[in-house]
């Protein structure tokens, strides 16, 4: 895809993966349309800001209303980058947070996708970006909600593209190992570094999977450093 004027909407852009994100596609000349709880107060003529809590349906189909009115042409790519996580031992998980992962890992998710989906299908093409955990591949003792969060997006993603393939629209799952963002400022065990990976550099492999070529589908890419520990 030429992403030069093609309507791009990410999710959770107030930093980390999607800040990065957000700037890699207005260095493609793309019209960067941001969903998030927090402005990242990016002033450039290719970005609007939209306010969104991708946990209530309400507040997506909303954002999608607004995002319509403001910008002409089909909307080409959605990147669902919104995501938490917590720490601890099954038992030591709180319901509140156990809630509030898969409010927004999960449910978030399928509230963008839902809204946007039938755009796509009408439009005849679109490109949706999932960005997941490598927690969504493998087992991750101590983050046992998240990796389950993660794991439904694994299974949401596989599904989804076969489903809406023939529809000329793709689905990719990117599963990022440890990346330098506010991610870690929750989890007492890890300590983000120089030896992790950095958000453009995700942003980057996003790109990179947005540009291919319209009959060449990259599903899932996992990408982790090379020396985490240096």
């Amino acid at each position: 895809m030429d992403l030069k004027n093609k309507i791009a909407i990410v999710t959770g852009v107030s930093k980390g993966i999607g800040w990065a994100t957000v700037r890699a596609l207005l260095e493609k000349e793309a019209k960067v349309v941001g969903w998030g709880r927090n402005n990242p107060g990016l002033d450039h003529p290719g970005f609007d800001f939209i306010p969104a809590d991708v946990t209530r349906l309400e507040s997506v189909e909303n954002a999608l209303k607004l995002t319509v009115e403001k910008h002409e042409g089909a909307i080409a790519v959605l990147i669902n980058n919104a995501g938490l996580g917590f720490e601890g031992k099954f038992e030591d998980i709180r319901p509140d947070q156990w809630h509030l992962m898969f409010d927004t890992n999960v449910h978030g998710m399928y509230y963008c996708i839902r809204s946007i989906l039938p755009l796509m299908k009408k439009q005849g093409y679109g490109h949706i970006v999932n960005v997941s955990s490598i927690a969504g591949t493998f087992a991750v003792p101590g983050m046992t909600g998240y990796a389950a969060t993660k794991h439904a997006v694994t299974g949401l993603s596989h599904s989804l593209f076969r489903e809406v393939r023939n529809f000329g629209i793709k689905v990719t799952c990117i599963y990022p190992g440890s990346v330098k963002t506010n991610f870690f400022d929750e989890i007492d065990s890890v300590e983000a570094n120089d030896h992790m990976m950095m958000p453009e550099d995700i942003a980057g492999t996003i790109i990179h999977c947005l540009e291919a070529p319209d009959n060449y589908h990259i599903v899932d890419v996992e990408a982790r450093p090379l020396k985490p520990k240096g």
